[in-house]
């Protein structure tokens, strides 16, 4: 306390003041004040607060007279005092001044941690960061790190490293590289094994074996290789012919034997056969080479056999239904090795890429969205046991990484990893050396950055391969692949071969300098394709397939009969007896020359008595696809037997697939609705197929009379009145027709409503029993045979003379069936006009009903709705501005304007366009004027209603020319129908 103006002992001292606000004086006058005082006035908040800033003053001012020790024991004191809010707020203040932005990581994360951060450096950064601080070097030069980069270049330490030796090989690696002692990583993985597999350290036998064994598989993947290419490449059954040289050919005309020859066969040993006995044997020495007298003798026995052998390609070529030229079998393997391109379906206009890709280059168009393994089976498929000269990659990326999948980019840091690695690794297994002049073109402007070049070298490092990539020195879309392209870091011995960018070994110049200028803008017409079409495509693509295949087997190679045939039943048992005896790698070859030369000797045992009444029975007429070959006709006689016989081949077809609709879809749907297990109602399998039972009956009976005319066929014969008879029966094919759509239609409502049957179609649709075609696509079957119909009748017409007892029953049935095409046409048209209804009635929105009477569309068109602000000028003088868009949809008695609205895509080019109704107005109430042409307005037009009028304006003037005409025309003709 204060006593007569002197300082207690509880005071500060005046020395201590010095340099500060005090005054003795005020003190001394100022005896209420709170200065100095150790009381606290808690319950006066002015006094508090002022006592409180003073006190605050006065250990800030001692705290500046402090040491940096005292400071520091003050502000622990005072931090052990806190509470955690406080000590949060401390924090808080401490990173707001002091803001934490660089951190050593190998002093904050575990030490195995930081040891796996530095295990992605190469070793040339792992050098840099051991220079950081002592710490850092200490983990950079662990035994951990620097072991596995020794050991993929195949550099092993000579003697065992000590428990507190360090850096043993760090230094190893540093003095291997000095002495350039480098193995690349597969020569290392050839000598030493890898980290997975070590090397098993074989003797000279087991290496030479080894060596025999891969010899034989390279020789047997040729062989399978060959015969893949041959069955690839070549036509049907029995369409191959031998060589000028080889005996015992066939000289049948239209029965070339099989271009399968000894010399296309290695080492193929025929043993003299016993008489009466069919054995055979084959014997293939794939691993070692024939001596020149295993040769001779092999060729002598060849010889002897090959009369025999030349005929078996009849039973073969009999699948076949008309001869086919000589084909000879092309060299399997080219003279250079392919080139392998991976295209991504990520990258834009793709396709256009496809088409441009030049002979002899392997294209594999893999999905962005798989995985590694998934490429390198699809690769693996495309290279067939073969090796490629180069590797090509189009895949999206930039200047530093490349995204070869969606889960999987390709860049420095990456490329070690174990996944990765095995990948490149057995990628480029399929590669020729770089010796060879192999080596990977990237279609990625990697070498116009440090990281890209750096990715570059380590992937020609893994590899051994050269690795070339664009410099991007152009600009645009994907220009820079055409520019200058930086040279391999292992190989260079390419790049004066290739001073074009190497990207034209793939892919033709004029193609990709188009596909690299506007690759953007081809996309968005492409993407649109692909969403609407792509589905579509693909279907229809797998159809196709299946109705050729189906076409193949069921009209040339005749399954149905190949399957009851005596000969062929009787060799392919014996050859299967054969086989079984004898230990064959290749039984299916082995079974194709044993099927050669059993015909061989059924053609060498008949006489010239068989061969005459096979010829007779050749030219007779029989239903057999084999026997329907049509020679040149001389007459009008010919033309018609020619004719009639193509109308009976047809009708057996078209029989055959009307029938397939009755057993494979309506038995087996009536019997599990008679087994209370239905798939269908009896009402729905009546609507369906009931109509296709009654036109079989139908062309049954038409069928088996047109068969007995051309049994006794002659110049004399008619079949017009067999076409009169079916015509006068034409009502069952109409009431097919006017019930097909609501078959149809059942069809589809069944199929979503009910799951059995969906599941039913499922497995009976596009099968050999039906033809591979669908039931949708067999019901249009009746449809399509009006129109042969009428072909057929047109050509035996053109062909009987007016005298000819036939002319008069063909006019007649002709004219029927051409009344009845009409018919058919015109439902065809109605069914087209409902369709086109139905989508304009979904496209404009707000629109009234337009399915009313006979109403149909007949054009549609774009333009701009104009507008002027004085109608009082003149129309060459009158000025136009653009209101809006609008649609103009003309029906054959009114015309529809909409309001037409543009949306364009964010970030894309693609737009799309929606009808808003706007008005209608009828025909017969339309006038139309022309405005010409001047500097205002151009290609423009006025529709005049009863209330308002439109001037509306076309892009081009061809389409205004059109769209008037049209337009004149339906006026013209709805005036007509009013008066």
């Amino acid at each position: 306390m204060e006593t007569n103006g002197n300082v207690t002992i509880n005071s500060v001292k005046r020395w201590q003041l010095r340099g500060t606000d005090y005054e003795p004086q005020r003190i001394r006058s100022l005896r209420s004040e709170t200065c100095f005082s150790t009381w606290t006035p808690l319950n006066n908040k002015t006094s508090n607060l002022q006592l409180f800033e003073e006190r605050m003053n006065l250990v800030l001012h001692w705290f500046d007279l402090w040491t940096d020790r005292q400071r520091k024991h003050l502000l622990h004191s005072l931090l052990t005092r806190c509470t955690k809010s406080q000590l949060k707020c401390c924090r808080d203040l401490l990173i707001e001044t002091v803001p934490v932005t660089q951190v050593d990581f190998t002093s904050v994360l575990p030490r195995f941690l930081s040891l796996y951060v530095m295990s992605f450096l190469s070793p040339r950064d792992l050098c840099s960061a051991a220079q950081v601080n002592w710490h850092w070097r200490i983990l950079a030069e662990q035994d951990c790190l620097w072991a596995s980069r020794c050991i993929a270049r195949g550099w092993f330490l000579p003697y065992t490293p000590g428990e507190k030796e360090f850096g043993a090989w760090k230094n190893h690696y540093v003095s291997c590289v000095s002495m350039l002692d480098r193995l690349t990583p597969r020569e290392a993985a050839e000598q030493y094994g890898t980290l997975n597999q070590q090397s098993a350290g074989m003797t000279e036998e087991e290496e030479e074996r080894r060596k025999e064994r891969r010899i034989r598989q390279m020789i047997r993947d040729k062989l399978q290789e060959e015969k893949r290419q041959s069955l690839r490449s070549g036509r049907a059954w029995g369409s191959y012919t031998k060589s000028e040289g080889a005996k015992g050919g066939s000289t049948q005309t239209g029965r070339p034997s099989s271009g399968i020859t000894l010399s296309s066969w290695p080492s193929l040993s025929w043993p003299q056969r016993t008489v009466g006995s069919s054995s055979l044997c084959l014997s293939l020495d794939r691993g070692q080479p024939m001596t020149e007298a295993q040769s001779s003798e092999r060729l002598q026995a060849s010889s002897l056999s090959s009369e025999r052998l030349s005929k078996a390609s009849g039973v073969l070529s009999s699948f076949t239904s008309r001869p086919t030229l000589p084909h000879t079998v092309s060299p399997i393997y080219p003279t250079t090795p392919a080139l392998l391109l991976l295209i991504s379906n990520r990258i834009p206009a793709y396709e256009l890429v496809l088409s441009g890709v030049k002979v002899g280059v392997m294209v594999v168009l893999y999905d962005h969205r798989g995985t590694l393994t998934a490429l390198l089976a699809q690769v693996e498929r495309a290279i067939s046991g073969r090796t490629a000269q180069r590797l090509g990659l189009l895949a999206p990326g930039g200047t530093e990484e490349i995204h070869l999948l969606h889960s999987s980019s390709l860049s420095e840091r990456t490329l070690l990893a174990p996944n990765h690695r095995e990948f490149w690794e057995k990628l480029c297994g399929w590669i020729a050396p770089s010796e060879e002049g192999g080596g990977i073109d990237i279609f990625s402007s990697l070498a116009a950055s440090a990281s890209g070049v750096a990715l570059i070298q380590t992937l020609s490092t893994l590899t051994g391969l050269e690795v070339r990539a664009p410099v991007g020195l152009a600009t645009g879309s994907f220009q820079n692949i055409l520019s200058e392209w930086s040279d391999g870091s292992v190989c260079t011995a390419l790049s004066n071969q290739h001073p074009a960018a190497p990207a034209l070994q793939f892919v033709c110049e004029s193609v990709l300098h188009g596909w690299c200028r506007q690759a953007q803008w081809m996309e968005e017409a492409l993407g649109e394709l692909r969403g609407s079409l792509g589905p579509q495509l693909q279907r229809l693509s797998l159809q196709a397939r299946g109705r050729a295949l189906g076409h193949f087997l069921w009209e040339r190679i005749c399954l149905e009969e190949l399957c009851v045939s005596k000969d062929v039943i009787e060799a392919l048992t014996e050859g299967l007896t054969v086989l079984t005896r004898q230990e064959e790698t290749r039984p299916l070859e082995f079974l194709a020359m044993f099927l050669k030369r059993w015909r061989e000797e059924q053609e060498g045992e008949e006489s010239n008595g068989e061969e005459k009444r096979r010829n007779k029975e050749a030219d007779d007429f029989s239903l057999t696809p084999h026997s329907l070959q049509l020679e040149l006709p001389q007459t009008a006689l010919d033309w018609r037997g020619a004719a009639a016989r193509e109308l009976l081949h047809s009708e057996c077809l078209y029989l055959g697939r009307l029938s397939a609709v009755l057993k494979v879809y309506k038995e087996p749907l009536t019997a599990a609705l008679n087994s209370n297990r239905a798939i269908l109602s009896h009402a729905d399998i009546h609507i369906v197929l009931s109509p296709v039972k009654q036109i079989l009956e139908l062309n049954s009976v038409f069928q088996v009379d047109l068969q007995t005319r051309l049994q006794q066929w002659g110049a004399e014969q008619c079949v017009g009145d067999v076409f009169v008879k079916l015509c006068s029966k034409l009502r069952v094919y109409s009431n097919y027709l006017n019930n097909y759509t609501t078959a149809l239609r059942t069809i589809d409502k069944c199929r979503e409503t009910k799951p059995p049957f969906r599941a039913f179609l499922k497995r009976a649709d596009r099968t050999l029993a039906t033809h591979m075609l669908s039931l949708q696509e067999l019901l249009l079957c009746p449809a399509w045979r009006i129109q042969e119909y009428v072909t057929l009748l047109q050509a035996l017409s053109l062909h009987t003379h007016p005298s000819h007892p036939d002319h008069t029953h063909l006019c007649s049935a002709l004219n029927t069936l051409l009344r009845f095409r009409e018919f058919v046409q015109k439902l065809k048209r109605n069914s087209e006009r409902d369709r086109l209804m139905e989508e304009t009635q979904q496209m404009i929105q707000d629109c009234p009903n337009l399915s009313e009477g006979n109403r149909q569309l007949i054009t549609t068109q774009d333009a701009a709705l104009l507008r002027s602000p004085d109608e009082q000028i003149p129309d060459s003088l009158r000025t136009f501005e653009h209101v809006s868009d609008v649609g103009l949809f003309l029906f054959n008695d009114a015309l529809v304007l909409t309001r037409r609205n543009v949306h364009h895509t964010p970030f894309t080019l693609a737009h799309q366009s929606t009808h808003t109704f706007l008005a209608s107005v009828a025909l017969a109430s339309v006038a139309v004027r022309e405005i010409a042409h001047s500097r205002y307005v151009c290609h423009a037009f006025v529709l005049e209603g009863p209330c308002r009028s439109w001037v509306c304006a076309t892009e081009r003037g061809e389409e205004r020319e059109h769209f008037l005409s049209v337009l004149r025309s339906a006026i013209k003709a709805a005036l007509t129908e009013h008066q």
